[in-house]
């Protein structure tokens, strides 16, 4: 059976750097396509650029936490703090989610400003994601869900791996299974999830990578490729170069973008993909829609 893979890079605006590198895993790698903030210091600079490559796929990359919101912080008031801004990180925020002190009304006010405003600027929008994973939690997954219909966008992030081996060795191995074990945590939610998204005929792609984010090596790249199910998968991937901005910023990825972009980039790894017979997709170009892939000469 066909195996059908979507290479998406998460934070697609987020500085010129990234936005650098995640357009050279495209246009030179695997990627086929990325995750776009609405509101972040690069946003404009990757609108710009999106425009001279139709074969990437861009979907949303909704934020609710590290940033600012789209609308004034007054029409938002559960969902930032004293300095208008968004929560510094996903714990806070589920843990204000937990005790009811986010408003859900806001939140799709917020979500629906962040995908106006892309669409305002041309952008088809192939899915929709969240930073952080944050609508993993059941009711922020409701919404997106519904505004992926209302919006006619094929695709929604369950961020959940249902499967991952634990590579490398030292600080790779450790952050892998600790990511894993954050991971497998969240599979009550996730069955939740994709009911949600069942019920409201939203695709949801199998998703790998998230047990090596940041910790990801050829090794363990070549192993996701090779182990990969038949049906559409979904590789979640940080490619990016490090540039002022971006150590300016509260972010681990630092060096590992640098990384990235190398593999996703590299010959040995375009070859598994030919080996494999992987087929490259979009969002919204999976079967049950219009089949496209992207394919390479297999060099030896």
């Amino acid at each position: 059976m066909v195996r059908h893979l979507i290479v998406n890079a998460d934070d697609l605006g987020l500085t010129a750097g990234v936005n650098n590198g995640i357009f050279d895993a495209h246009d030179r790698g695997i990627l086929t396509s990325a995750s776009l903030f609405a509101n972040a210091p690069a946003t404009a600079d990757a609108i710009q650029r999106v425009r001279f490559r139709p074969s990437l796929g861009i979907g949303a990359h909704l934020a609710l936490v590290d940033g600012t919101p789209t609308l004034p912080p007054v029409r938002v008031p559960s969902l930032v703090e004293g300095d208008g801004r968004f929560r510094t990180s996903w714990k806070p925020f589920i843990a204000a989610c937990l005790r009811g002190r986010v408003v859900l009304d806001e939140v799709e006010k917020e979500l629906t400003a962040q995908i106006e405003r892309l669409r305002a600027d041309g952008i088809q929008l192939t899915h929709l994601d969240t930073h952080k994973h944050v609508h993993g939690f059941p009711p922020i997954f409701a919404i997106v869900a519904r505004l992926a219909g209302r919006f006619s966008i094929p695709a929604v992030r369950v961020p959940y791996e249902r499967w991952s081996r634990v590579w490398g060795d030292g600080y790779q191995r450790h952050t892998a299974r600790q990511q894993r074990l954050a991971n497998a945590a969240m599979l009550p939610w996730a069955i939740r999830d994709y009911r949600t998204a069942a019920a409201m005929k939203v695709q949801t792609p199998a998703f790998v990578g998230r047990a090596h984010t940041g910790v990801m090596s050829a090794a363990s790249l070549e192993t996701s490729l090779r182990r990969l199910r038949p049906g559409v998968t979904e590789l979640m991937v940080h490619p990016g170069y490090v540039d002022a901005a971006l150590r300016q910023t509260p972010t681990r990825l630092l060096s590992s973008r640098d990384e990235e972009v190398a593999l996703l980039s590299s010959t040995a790894i375009r070859n598994v993909v030919i080996d494999e017979g992987i087929q490259l997709i979009r969002h919204d170009r999976t079967p049950s829609r219009l089949p496209a892939t992207r394919s390479f000469r297999h060099v030896s």
